[in-house]
């Protein structure tokens, strides 16, 4: 299935989970596979539910938005995308993404990030790192995605989870409508070692992240369909290819 959709495996479980989870698939394990089926019937009744409702009996309304599927945003202004990059502690890997995106991204976009696990406090070497190339540190300190689930929270348009084998446990996917990808990293905090080694790790994540945050701001959004972006969020995830700064 990933294959032919073109999806990375857990990109593609996160999307099932959320269809299972609203009841319009089934699915079934047999020893290691899993089998996922369609449940029409409740299907065919958010297909009712959205031209009767959402639609108001006037299938015609909703035309425009099939036929450009782009992504739409919260107010239709030239306000800038809201990004929130998320990961377990907020200390480092997140917090680089949103430094990055500060710099890298000039006005198109307001940098967010934030944990999933409470209490966490900014790395020292994250800090120092991002303080010797030359980012503004000042406003920057370790959160919790409880602070971007309330009713005054910032609207999303876009959120990463950074974390790298958790993505899908301690970095659940953002509800609602975002456009979403995973961009893994190792986490340098679990480096061991000398603290040259553990500098190494950090300066080895802060320069993926770099390349990731550069690409993606590089990317023509307005002028992209959901699907393509889409994809290109993802190749953005697989890129490792970057040298510490």
């Amino acid at each position: 299935m990933a294959g032919a959709l073109g999806l990375k495996p857990n990109t593609l479980s996160v999307y099932l989970a959320a269809l299972e989870g609203a009841g319009l698939i089934d699915a079934r394990r047999e020893g290691r596979a899993i089998h996922y089926s369609a449940r029409m019937a409740e299907m065919g009744a958010l297909v009712d539910f959205l031209v009767s409702d959402c639609c108001r009996g006037r299938p015609d309304l909703c035309l425009p938005h099939v036929a450009d599927p782009k992504p739409k945003r919260a107010d239709m202004s030239d306000t800038p995308f809201n990004v929130l990059f998320i990961c377990t502690g907020n200390s480092a890997r997140s917090i680089f993404a949103e430094a990055l995106l500060r710099e890298l991204g000039g006005d198109r976009f307001r940098a967010y990030s934030a944990g999933t696990r409470p209490f966490s406090t900014l790395n020292p070497f994250a800090v120092e790192l991002l303080h010797r190339n030359g980012h503004d540190i000042s406003p920057l300190r370790a959160k919790t995605i409880a602070e971007f689930q309330d009713g005054d929270a910032p609207l999303m348009d876009f959120v990463f989870t950074v974390c790298d084998a958790a993505a899908n446990e301690d970095c659940p996917p953002w509800p609602g409508q975002p456009i979403s990808a995973h961009w893994g990293l190792p986490d340098p905090v679990k480096r061991e070692g000398t603290d040259a080694e553990k500098a190494l790790a950090f300066a080895q994540a802060y320069a993926q992240m770099r390349q990731r945050v550069q690409a993606f701001a590089a990317l023509p959004i307005d002028q992209l369909d959901r699907l393509s972006l889409q994809r290109r969020l993802d190749d953005i995830g697989r890129m490792n290819t970057a040298e510490p700064a």
